[in-house]
């Protein structure tokens, strides 16, 4: 059993494979009947409450692409690395930290795709996905995840 504190909501969605949909599955299922009755206080302390504001989403699309392209090819634009591309990577990148496969001092790889601004938002996408790039708006990318684990396969979700 884990610790209290790694009983987290983050630790939840990370464990379970479709976790972000498990989490959509109960607004997305319930009918316009359903969410009336949702809204008349529960008498249980830990019962589901209704959002305080209305959820906009009709439906939520969650792609888990292992194996799929880099980030860094499709929504990371990261111009600064072209100077570095070919280049050993700098040491203090390495001090201190645990790869997986990564033995001596690797060479920095930017990115092979143009990449441009698309939207009102002004979001970078690549030119590999050039339909997205026409939804851009309507899209949310999110690029705040981070994790504790220094090998890719534990780290995917």
């Amino acid at each position: 059993m884990q610790p209290l504190a790694q009983q987290t909501r983050r630790y939840f969605l990370g464990k379970t494979g479709l976790g972000v949909g498990a989490a959509a599955c109960h607004t997305l299922m319930a009918s316009e009947d359903a969410s009336a009755d949702q809204r008349a206080p529960s008498r249980h302390a830990l019962a589901a409450k209704p959002p305080m504001i209305p959820a906009k989403a009709k439906s939520v699309i969650y792609l888990h692409m292992a194996g799929s392209p880099s980030q860094l090819e499709l929504f990371e634009n990261k111009p600064a690395l072209k100077k570095y591309h070919d280049k050993p990577c700098p040491q203090e990148y390495l001090e201190g930290k645990r790869f997986a496969f990564i033995k001596g001092v690797p060479k920095m790889l930017a990115g092979q795709f143009a990449f441009r601004q698309h939207g009102e938002a002004g979001q970078w996408i690549s030119e590999l996905l050039p339909k997205f790039s026409e939804v851009a708006d309507q899209a949310c990318i999110i690029r705040t995840v981070n994790t504790d684990q220094f090998n890719h396969s534990p780290a995917q979700l």
